[in-house]
């Protein structure tokens, strides 16, 4: 079945950098939008940043400038580079993806989520 992994979340102090990774593996025919997503605790999931088919990303306002979001196709990958990293970026940091599969001589899409990576910024 599909299925999303998270990687490369850890701690790290303010002002450093991590670069987390998310593959997305199974009987795949095509993905559309990717995305990242976090959730600290006692708060709600909330985008980060998103990327499209055709590579048009969105970006969270209090990320925009410091995170960058990108995809490799051929690898079913994306990846979020964390630069200037905060305390208040803290959170667990989950994966999205909307992927086609075979379904009935069609493509069924659906969306999938990772079991997410945690994330720790020391002030």
């Amino acid at each position: 079945q599909v299925q999303l992994v998270e990687s490369g979340g850890g701690l790290v102090q303010a002002g450093g950098s991590l670069r987390l990774s998310c593959v997305a593996s199974g009987s795949i025919l095509n993905i559309n939008a990717m995305g990242w997503y976090r959730q600290a605790p006692g708060k709600q999931r909330d985008l980060v940043a998103r990327i499209g088919s055709d590579g048009i990303t969105n970006y969270a306002d209090s990320v925009k400038g410091r995170f960058t979001i990108s995809r490799d196709n051929a690898k079913n990958t994306v990846y979020l580079q964390m630069n200037s990293l905060k305390p208040e970026d803290t959170a667990v940091y989950y994966c999205d993806a909307n992927i086609g599969t075979a379904y009935s001589g069609n493509i069924r899409v659906r969306h999938y989520w990772g079991q997410g990576t945690q994330v720790t910024v020391s002030s």
